[in-house]
């Protein structure tokens, strides 16, 4: 996955901004909005909704994220990762649920505007945790944008065009 996504973020940052910079304005910060604007739009009845039976509840998806985004920061930032999976696990409704995600995302954002190219690409450790943090969060966003539509919700990034 790595090979095939490198390039790309390899091209956008030779025209005109470096990879970090265009990850930052292009990638991470549009997916940190849709996120935690998809925690504050979902009513909190719905924190507690699936599609389907075998599928995470919504509250569980923003979880997931949280605890993605601290490992994958962490590893940024190379240090422990100060929130696990076991400390957000408890947690259920929506002001606990959005506050984690929100958290996460401040801890993320830390980690990438302290982020150079160099230190970007310096491990395959480094560049998977920075390309997770983009990749993964929008894998995220595209199934909770499921969620939101089948609870009558137009999602953040559609919106968003129609202002």
């Amino acid at each position: 996955m790595l090979k095939s996504v490198l390039p790309f973020f390899l091209l956008a940052a030779a025209q005109a901004q470096t990879l970090t910079t265009a990850a930052m304005q292009r990638y991470f910060n549009p997916i940190r909005r849709n996120l935690e604007a998809s925690a504050e739009v979902m009513p909190a009845d719905k924190y507690s909704f699936k599609l389907t039976d075998g599928q995470m509840t919504f509250a569980e998806w923003l979880l997931h994220s949280a605890q993605r985004n601290y490992a994958d920061c962490a590893t940024l930032k190379g240090e422990k990762a100060p929130v696990s999976a076991k400390d957000l696990e408890p947690l259920k409704n929506k002001d606990e649920v959005s506050k984690a995600l929100k958290d996460s995302f401040a801890y993320c954002a830390a980690a990438m505007e302290a982020m150079t190219d160099q230190k970007a690409t310096s491990s395959q450790a480094m560049s998977i945790a920075f390309l997770h943090v983009l990749v993964h969060n929008n894998e995220i966003y595209g199934n909770i944008v499921g969620y939101m539509r089948a609870s009558g919700i137009v999602p953040p990034s559609t919106a968003a065009r129609k202002k």
